[in-house]
């Protein structure tokens, strides 16, 4: 079978897709693979060993996109998130087996429709993605090969803070908590990463205010300006991530790195939904609001401490 399968929008998205496709070519392994992903994805689903081919999703030019789909003649498509200009897309490549949730008024560009209802959160969103391949596939065991993407790499005595947003919305701590957190971790014998995306310029400037000259030989304060798959390889040579439910929260769950992981505290944004793909063993996470308690925050240190005892 010569199967496209869609995710076009964000890191974290994109990632808890990926059992998809692993299970797949895993059970199935004569099925070509292509990936339909947005830029940001690209390069590195071009490095998951588990995906054949891939195709830009260009926003700002879905005529070339759907050349670029046509000229592949696949037998069948597999959405795991769809919107009127996917749906479209697929419509009008001739795909004959188009596989998408039953969601939203995009699914009318479907023609097999599987009802899911994730807005009861019976199961995690990687688990979700990973039953829409029952519809092509009816006999296929929803199980892959763990870690999710494994990158053989010698750990090292290193613990990441991401802080995302800065506690600006429910499920993260302040930025002063971080710091807190990240002041504790450097008393340890680990050695402490603070980690920014472009758009947390803000974050790391406040940080780097908190922290004496002393503190900064001990913190480092990292621009990643590397590539996904570079900073996957980082993640995956790291002890403890520390962060928000946020896109490198779950590439450090799918290299199955330790995490402590802050979410929201409704079942929507809840861990219930959104935990990584690693080990369970390997995932701590905190359901927090915006308002949370010094005993919460007590409890989260507690178990940083607890994970870099050397003893």
């Amino acid at each position: 079978m010569n199967l496209l399968i869609t995710r076009h929008d964000k890191i974290g998205d994109f990632v808890v897709t990926l059992p998809l496709f692993k299970a797949i070519k895993e059970q199935y392994p004569d099925t070509k693979l292509t990936a339909l992903v947005s830029k940001i994805n690209f390069d590195l689903a071009k490095k998951m060993p588990f995906i054949d081919d891939v195709i830009l999703y260009d926003k700002e030019n879905l005529y070339l996109t759907l050349q670029n789909i046509k000229e592949k003649k696949f037998d069948a498509s597999i959405s795991a998130y769809i919107d009127t200009n996917l749906g479209k897309l697929l419509f009008k490549s001739r795909i004959k087996k188009r596989v998408g949730p039953a969601t939203k008024i995009a699914q009318i560009f479907f023609n097999k429709r599987v009802k899911q209802r994730r807005s009861r959160v019976e199961k995690t969103e990687w688990q979700y993605n990973l039953d829409l391949a029952l519809a092509l596939f009816p006999d296929i065991k929803l199980d892959f090969e763990k870690p999710l993407i494994n990158i053989k790499i010698e750990k090292e005595k290193r613990v990441v803070f991401h802080p995302g947003f800065g506690g600006s919305s429910d499920g993260n701590l302040s930025l002063d908590d971080y710091i807190s957190l990240a002041k504790k971790a450097a008393n340890t014998s680990y050695k402490v990463v603070f980690t920014f995306g472009p758009d947390d310029s803000s974050s790391k400037e406040y940080i780097s205010s908190k922290l004496e000259e002393g503190e900064k030989e001990k913190i480092e304060l990292l621009d990643s300006k590397m590539s996904l798959l570079e900073f996957t390889n980082y993640l995956a040579a790291s002890y403890l991530f520390v962060s928000t439910s946020t896109g490198p929260m779950h590439l450090a769950g799918a290299v199955n790195t330790k995490t402590i992981s802050f979410f929201g505290d409704s079942l929507f944004a809840s861990s219930k939904r959104w935990a990584t793909i690693s080990e369970e063993k390997n995932q701590n996470n905190f359901m927090l609001n915006s308002s949370y308690t010094r005993e919460e925050y007590i409890k989260i240190e507690k178990c940083l401490l607890g994970l870099l005892d050397d003893k």
